[in-house]
Order: structure tokens, then C-alpha cells, then sequence
């Protein structure tokens, strides 16, 4: 494989075991990064995701935690250290998504989905900002966010609400960790997979009347961590669902 920008670069990509995080993974290593897959209990599908990238002449090791527990993700940027000695790129992608009418939205369902989607962004940042300061060069953290953190959806609130956290943390973050770390976000629309039924609706409201790809992620992802002066943005990426 021809070297790219992000040659010698390490990346960590939370929940990239499969769909949204597999396919960032993926990208980049073909733009020359060794990998860290972080994965909760798909065992399976992040040691073919390894063995996608060790195929394309690049290093990745999986490595389980689950990221909205402290002592997880201190194991998990603990063996990222031991592994590769630095740490260039962390994207928080790991994240839960599931409808609940809000007057029946219990107290564990809150948690859950804040605990997943926010808490472990918040945790990750933290742990990861000693190995991201010890390069040269600046460093970067990559938030998966949501539409959803942007538009009012009443039967995901619980969702809503954490993604919306997700970006208000990115923009802290930003102004905390420059100039060294560059914080950004992306927030995908409503991205499928071969098998998957097509949302219509979406197809059909959207300006661009399609949904979006795992590539289509990894593309906004990649734009992040090449830029040296981009920090504290938010990437809506959804066919133009934020104009209607």
C-alpha cells in the first residue's frame, strides 16, 4: 500500500467493530494510520475488521472495553500505550440509538443512552489527552454526534439530548485542548447498510434523495484530522436533511 498523510500516525476508534466505526477504521488506515478497534462485545467483527487492516500492510490490534466505564477506558488507552507508544487520532464513535415516548422513558433507559453516547466521549477525551499531547505535532479527537443533536425528535429525547451534549463537549473541548488538540464533530443523517430497508422517507425528503454510507462518515472524518486549523466544528453529513 502506497503511504498517505496519516502515515505513521495512531488512531482510536471507539465502537469500530462494525457499521459507522468499522468503516472510519477502515479509511483510516488506507490513508496510512495504525488502528486501535475498540469494541464492547463484538469479539468477532472487530478481529475481522484486524484482519481487514493488517491486510492492507498497516498495524491494528482490538482491544474490548466497554467505554462508559472509568476503569475500562483507563485499561483501554493503557494497552494503546503499551502497543504503539503514541497516540495521533481519537474517534469517539461508540454510541446506542433506540425510540422511547418520553412519558414512558424510564430512569435506566436515561442513563443508558447518556452513559453510552455522552459519558463515554467525556471519558475517552480525558484518558486519551496525555498520549495526544506527547507528539510533535497537533493532535486530534473526532466526535460522532447526531442530526439528533441538532433537530427535536420526540420519540428519541433521550437521544436528542445526549448527542446534543456530544457537540456542546466539542466545543468546549476545542477551546480547552487548542492549540495542541483539535476537537471537531460529525453528525451523520440517517446512514445504511447493504440489507438494510431504505428509509423512503428520508430518501425522499432529503435534497439529495439518498441516505447516507459508512464512507461517506469516514470521508467527513478524515477531513477533520488533516486539517491543521479547523477546530470546534460541527459537520452535519445527511443530504441536506438540516435545510428542510
Amino acid at each position: 500500500m502506497a503511504e498517505g498523510k496519516l502515515s505513521g500516525k495512531v488512531a482510536l476508534v471507539t465502537g469500530a467493530a462494525k457499521r459507522i466505526g468499522r468503516s472510519i477504521a477502515l479509511r483510516l488506515a488506507d490513508e496510512g494510520a495504525d488502528i486501535v478497534v475498540n469494541y464492547a462485545t463484538s469479539k468477532d467483527e472487530a478481529e475481522q475488521v484486524v484482519a481487514e487492516i493488517t491486510s492492507r500492510g498497516r498495524r491494528a490490534i482490538a482491544i474490548q472495553a466497554d467505554v462508559s466505564k472509568k476503569s475500562d477506558v483507563d485499561k483501554l488507552f493503557a494497552q494503546t500505550d503499551k502497543e504503539f507508544g503514541r497516540l495521533d487520532i481519537l474517534v469517539n464513535n461508540a454510541g446506542i440509538f433506540y425510540p422511547a415516548k418520553f412519558e414512558e422513558l424510564t430512569e435506566e433507559q436515561w442513563d443508558r443512552i447518556m452513559n453510552a453516547n455522552l459519558k463515554s466521549q467525556f471519558l475517552c477525551a480525558q484518558a486519551a489527552i496525555p498520549l495526544l499531547r506527547r507528539g510533535a505535532g497537533q493532535s486530534h479527537i473526532v466526535n460522532i454526534s447526531s442530526l439528533g443533536g441538532l433537530l427535536a425528535w420526540p420519540a428519541f429525547t433521550h437521544y436528542c439530548v445526549s448527542k446534543a451534549g456530544v457537540i456542546m463537549l466539542t466545543r468546549c473541548l476545542a477551546r480547552a485542548l487548542g492549540p495542541k488538540i483539535l476537537v471537531n464533530s460529525v453528525a451523520p443523517g440517517t446512514i445504511q447498510f447493504p440489507g438494510e430497508e431504505p428509509d423512503k422517507e428520508y430518501i425522499r425528503q432529503v435534497p439529495l434523495h439518498r441516505t447516507g454510507t459508512g464512507d461517506d462518515i469516514a470521508d467527513a472524518v478524515v477531513f477533520f484530522v488533516k486539517s491543521d486549523f479547523v477546530t470546534g466544528q460541527i459537520l452535519p453529513v445527511d443530504g441536506g436533511r438540516t435545510l428542510v
